[in-house]
């Protein structure tokens, strides 16, 4: 497991250990920065890549998982405090089977991001708000559900720039049995609008659509199981409201390991 610090393509600070291993970064962070995790097999890991974003559990490709520290508009959709600072605490290790075997959300991962190619769940859309970070995929999987407002951080969301084609696709990196989903619908009305109904489709090949509502809260979806290795989310129907703008808040899919 290694841990690095690259700027300018340079590795100026590495922390390396046989299934765990952490790093302390004594210095401010600079526009261009990375952090890169190199797991040494593929699998589960859990890992803190700061202080404030915390620890979570993750599948692992077992490629290299870089992510570009984040500034001016592109932070706008983390706590003030993430990546900020003269200190920071970088850790991971190999996860503990107790950490991924049970029945779980597998669509959490607040270190996603439009590069990631290597750490699982990873949200994607075809279309995002002005291409701006608080309407960002990432937001929908970040395990933040504040609704009741619209823009920077608590109330970052995956937005669809008033698009009926819009499409979210939630990668799980590996085969999962899932059999229920809760939707967190952004509610910041009258500024919000919200979806009636929408259409899950899943990698096995079948389709789910599911009523929606005006709400601030949890819509809970359950269905048989499926054995998928993604879904996506299209077909949104918008409701008959004056705002044209709904957005997707937070999506948790709920199973285990297949």
């Amino acid at each position: 497991m290694r841990i690095e610090i690259l700027r300018d393509g340079r590795t100026i600070a590495e922390a390396e250990g046989s299934g765990e291993t952490y790093l302390v970064f004594s210095e401010e962070y600079q526009e261009g920065d990375a952090i890169r995790l190199t797991p040494e097999r593929s699998g589960f890991i859990t890992l803190q890549l700061d202080a404030v974003l915390g620890r979570t559990t993750a599948y692992a490709s077992g490629t290299p998982f870089t992510l570009t520290i984040p500034f001016a508009e592109k932070h706008a959709c983390y706590h003030e405090s993430v990546f900020r600072g003269t200190r920071h605490f970088l850790w991971a290790r190999e996860a503990y089977g107790w950490e991924h075997e049970g029945y779980r959300n597998l669509a959490l991962n607040p270190y996603d991001g439009h590069e990631n190619d290597a750490l699982f769940p990873h949200a994607k859309a075809n279309i995002e708000t002005r291409g701006e970070s608080v309407f960002a995929a990432r937001n929908a999987i970040d395990g933040i559900v504040a609704s009741n407002g619209h823009g920077e951080w608590p109330w970052s969301s995956w937005g669809i720039n008033r698009d009926p084609e819009a499409e979210l696709t939630l990668d799980f990196g590996r085969t999962v049995s899932i059999d229920r989903m809760i939707i967190y619908t952004r509610a910041d009305f009258p500024h919000d609008a919200w979806w009636t109904e929408g259409t899950f489709s899943f990698s096995d090949g079948s389709s789910l659509t599911a009523r929606l509502e005006k709400k601030d809260g949890p819509q809970e979806i359950t269905f048989s199981e499926r054995k998928v290795s993604s879904l996506s989310l299209s077909r949104l129907i918008k409701a008959e409201d004056p705002s044209p703008f709904p957005a997707l808040i937070q999506i948790e899919v709920y199973g285990r390991d297949a």
